[in-house]
């Protein structure tokens, strides 16, 4: 089988995990099992998760990592969902890549990329809602506020319009043709001028916020003791929620801020932000895969 391109961060992944050793170790994110894969590898005594909501990539990774059958289990569904319900203890390491992988980008029939000729960006291709279904049935209104809250496009008004003019004339039935919207309204900038709406439309589809806000109340209410944790974000918008969660978790004191004295114990922290700035990709990697240029790895280690 013809193995993909390196995953991100992965050197950087495989030393936040350096000392795993026992345990389960959770990939939240499967993809096509590359981070998984060299985990197995690099640690002989650990058992495996690997959770996807796309069957695709669960029937590659089932091959990819055949070698490690006896001590990994895949299952299908959205990562909040699966990690919550799992009874396999102790939980030692998870991990979590949010970001879509080189596969479903370049695969122009799942309709993520920029020139391909469908319109879809569903993870998991059993839900029946599609990319097509926002941009065609979505109201104005609508449209704003994913392009706004979502996306962050300055101009998220005027994109929206244009998406509702174009889509009068003719359902909008690509990824092409939606993209030649922004492509004449966005000028400049280092990213391509679709990408932002792209983004937009693809958190809205797949609900990839709440999938990372439930995630991490998933995490919080296990507190798996002495587990690492590393997640790797692609925006702002998933950055901030981990960021400002790790934060939470290591606060000593969860009185009131209106409280006129602390009356908890102040041993409240959950345990240690490891990274106190998010690690990133190293030139040489971003020159390898540019894709890599805007991923950002932040990992916590639950107290023991």
């Amino acid at each position: 089988m013809t193995i993909p391109h390196v995953p991100v961060l992965l050197h950087e992944v495989l030393e936040s995990f350096r000392d795993l050793d026992e345990g389960y170790f959770v990939d939240c994110t499967l993809g096509y099992g590359g981070h998984s894969s060299f985990l197995l590898e690099a640690h002989p005594n650990i058992q495996h998760i690997g959770i996807d909501r796309d069957q695709e990539a669960l029937d590659f990774s089932t091959q990819r990592l055949q070698p490690y059958a006896h001590r990994s289990t895949l299952y299908k569904g959205k990562f909040s969902d699966i990690f919550a319900s799992l009874k396999e203890t102790p939980i030692k390491g998870v991990l979590a890549d949010f970001g879509v992988s080189s596969l479903q980008l370049d695969k122009r029939e799942r309709g993520f990329g920029f020139e391909s000729d469908t319109l879809d960006m569903r993870m998991d291709q059993g839900e029946s809602m599609s990319a097509k279904d926002i941009v065609n049935g979505y109201s104005q209104e609508q449209l704003e506020y994913i392009f706004h809250h979502y996306g962050e496009i300055r101009p998220y008004q005027q994109l929206a319009s244009a998406v509702i003019q174009v889509r009068n004339q003719a359902p909008i039935t690509s990824a092409k043709t939606l993209s030649h919207i922004a492509t004449k309204l966005i000028k400049g900038g280092k990213i391509h001028p679709a990408t932002l709406m792209f983004q937009a439309i693809r958190i809205e589809l797949n609900r990839e916020l709440e999938e990372i806000e439930r995630l991490l109340d998933a995490l919080e209410a296990k507190r798996d003791k002495g587990a690492i944790v590393a997640l790797i974000t692609f925006h702002s918008l998933e950055d901030r929620l981990v960021k400002n969660r790790f934060k939470k978790w290591t606060q000593k004191c969860i009185c009131s801020p209106h409280a006129l004295q602390c009356s908890c114990s102040r041993d409240n922290e959950l345990g240690t932000i490891i990274t106190k700035k998010p690690i990133v990709a190293t030139p040489k990697e971003i020159k390898q895969n540019p894709r890599s240029r805007s991923a950002k790895l932040r990992v916590f280690e639950f107290k023991e």
